[in-house]
């Protein structure tokens, strides 16, 4: 992006330079049937993939297409461009008032190898006597009979280890019959009897379960976390230890494996061989050791500091009914999960927030921990964890177990479940709801509520014209282009408009719910629904969402870091409410810039690293003031190299798509004007 330049975006005659230099010659090749990138080719006489100031032709066009301000204009700044001039046509229409005037390290984690000899590959494993989940005293140690034992972590409160049980039950069935004994092992003290046994019963594990809350067998394996699984050989010694597979990780889940450790370090020892792999990372939840010892005191307790911080920074997702997979909500429940606790805050996982500091522009929604409170969390975490006194706990939070907007005046229900796979990566699923408003309607609040939390990844709600399937044009640019109508993401499924705001619902509008399901190890079905609340008069501001969307993206293969862009010129003074960023799996960094008629820019929103399990909407504490011709510019950054454990396949030039193994690059906007007449 290009500080302080002297371009006029706003005035007339470049926007019509602009217009007749790309959009009627891009109209013409579209009657002779030439796309954007051929006209490229044209254009491009030496054939070096880039377009110099000569071979655009004109000065004032070249500028504006030379994003980067490098002297060259790649493809990927052409597309830019002419998705720039498609969004700026889709801001709301109104009338007015009679009285107007870039990354860091990844989220996501896969399997690696590690050193084996540190983690006691190739020594004997003691045998441990514990009773079963059924009250059986049994020896975890190969049997007589048993030419190999694996030994499976499990938690009934971990995810991917509830995504991984079903592969854990294939395999067991697999291996049993050629003579492979297993056994499972729960060391999550939280995890219930009767929730392990749920856990057995449902995948038909036929080894025993061993729940070891104290840690105990654990500490003795020397386990690190929920999905780690070991193989002993017939005498006992330990000959691999690590992941299944890498179907499933941290911040990633992929529609099949393609490395399969466990099955072949159990098909090496079948026949007599060393496995291919002896010992890999396991991602999952962490198992702190019952040897760790605090390495710090602390004055901070359990009931005077670290309730309020679980309270204001966690407990809203992770307590009992909650979209979190386990509750944080008493000390057993903090002190259970410690270690997992430890590992997300320290990596800027949890809380979910990734909008980076410093730029001006505060968010009334901000999740980040502040600097003094994770001092204060890592600290007690490392101490002995005093619990303190009771008398000191903060009150209790209640949470309304139905709807947080309160009854809503309509509801609109998807007309039948979905059937939800446990396993693998689902495509997005479709969904049409006819409101039959027979007048326009004026929404004050609106909620959007799944009735299987636990497998639901996001969802967005498109609001159609009577008799109209798809956006205007009958593509999914275009609706992305025009905004979503609600929107549905872990933490954040409602929204209740501040006084004098409402969001516009015209007559005989048609719902479309696009919805991502993440699968986590067991089949069920979902029927989701849309609650709103109607203000009983018109609002002062009309809420409007347009996207900045890029449908003319193509990343190469194997790039690490490739930018993308969109953008849309202000026709007239708005205030923008909130930002919402939108890619898939592929997706690293997203910037928001406002780009003044004088060519000065500023940031509004950084995300250097995104986050795709994490589709968050950021509501700015007061509104964003944009002046009219000014422009508001999306840069998107994405990895499509083997170094991104969530890639889906590397060697793929990829294009716009709707499904997660494609990509999107859109920038969600939340604004109004000012001087709009609702």
């Amino acid at each position: 992006m290009r500080q302080g330049s002297s371009l006029r975006f706003g005035r007339p005659f470049v926007v019509g330079a602009f217009l007749l230099a790309l959009v009627v010659p891009a109209l013409a090749a579209e009657r002779k049937r030439e796309s954007p990138s051929e006209r490229f080719e044209k254009m491009d006489r030496n054939h070096d993939g880039k377009l110099t100031a000569d071979e655009v032709g004109n000065p004032i066009l070249f500028h504006m297409l030379d994003l980067d301000g490098d002297g060259s204009v790649t493809r990927t700044e052409a597309a830019g461009a002419l998705s720039e001039i498609e969004t700026s046509r889709r801001w709301a229409k109104y009338e007015p008032k009679a009285d107007a005037g870039a990354s860091n390290a990844p989220f996501a984690e896969a399997l690696h190898a590690v050193p084996a000899a540190a983690l006691g590959v190739g020594k004997r494993v003691e045998p441990i006597d514990a009773r079963d989940l059924d009250g059986h005293r049994r020896r975890l140690f190969p049997a007589k009979d048993d030419k190999a034992l694996v030994i499976a972590v499990v938690s009934s409160s971990c995810p991917l280890s509830g995504k991984y049980a079903p592969v854990l039950a294939r395999l067991e069935a697999e291996y049993r019959a050629r003579g492979v004994g297993f056994a499972f092992v729960a060391p999550v003290a939280t995890d219930s009897a009767a929730s392990l046994a749920e856990m057995r019963r449902a995948n038909d594990w036929k080894g025993p379960v061993f729940a070891d809350p104290k840690r105990a067998i654990a500490s003795s394996l020397g386990v690190r976390t929920t999905t780690e699984v070991f193989v002993c050989d017939a005498s006992g010694t330990l000959r691999y230890r690590g992941a299944i597979d890498d179907q499933y990780g941290l911040g990633y889940a992929r529609a099949e494996a393609r490395a399969h450790p466990l099955a072949d370090a159990l098909d090496a020892i079948l026949d007599g061989k060393e496995p291919p792999m002896t010992a890999t990372t396991a991602p999952g939840c962490v198992v702190e050791s019952t040897a760790t010892k605090p390495t710090k005191p602390t004055r901070a307790t359990y009931h005077r500091d670290i309730a309020r911080l679980m309270q204001a920074h966690c407990v809203e997702c992770h307590r009992e009914g909650g979209l979190a997979p386990f509750a944080l909500g008493n000390y057993r429940e903090v002190v259970g999960h410690a270690g997992m606790i430890r590992k997300q805050v320290e990596r800027g996982a949890m809380p979910p927030w990734f909008a980076a500091p410093g730029h001006g522009v505060e968010f009334a929604n901000d999740r980040s921990l502040p600097d003094p409170d994770r001092a204060l969390l890592l600290a007690w975490l490392d101490s002995g964890r005093p619990e303190g006194d009771a008398k000191e706990a903060p009150l209790p939070r209640r949470y309304d177990p139905e709807w947080l907007i309160g009854k809503p005046d309509a509801v609109f229900q998807i007309p039948k479940p979905i059937a939800i796979a446990a396993e693998g990566v689902m495509d997005y699923q479709e969904a049409f709801v006819d409101t039959g408003l027979s007048e326009d309607r004026w929404i004050g609040a609106i909620e959007i509520q799944p009735t299987a939390r636990a497998v639901v990844h996001h969802v967005l709600v498109f609001a159609l014209k009577a008799g109209e399937r798809k956006g205007k044009r009958g593509d999914d640019a275009a609706d992305e282009q025009a905004g979503f109508f609600a929107a549905y993401v872990p933490g954040n499924s409602a929204q209740t408009f501040p006084t004098g705001f409402g969001k516009r619902m015209p007559a005989g509008t048609r719902l479309r719910f696009q919805i991502h399901y993440t699968p986590n190890g067991r089949a069920t079905n979902d029927q989701i629904r849309l609650g709103v609340r109607y203000l009983k008069s018109p609002p002062l501001h009309a809420v409007h969402v347009l996207g900045l969307a890029n449908p003319l993206i193509e990343i190469p293969a194997g790039s690490p870091r490739h930018a993308e862009f969109a953008g849309a010129q202000l026709p007239h003074e708005a205030r923008i409410l909130a930002f919402m960023p939108h890619m898939h799996v592929r997706g690293t960094a997203f910037r928001y810039d406002l780009v003044q008629a004088d060519g000065k820019s500023r940031v509004l929103l950084d995300i250097p690293r995104y986050d795709f399990n994490w589709q968050l909407s950021y509501r700015c504490t007061e509104p964003v003031a944009a002046t009219a011709g000014s422009r508001v510019r999306a840069t998107a950054w994405f990895d499509n190299s083997t170094g991104n454990p969530a890639n889906p396949d590397p060697a793929r030039v990829v294009h716009w798509g709707r499904q997660t193994f494609e990509e999107m690059m859109i920038g969600y906007i939340e604004y109004y004007f000012p001087d709009e007449a609702p």
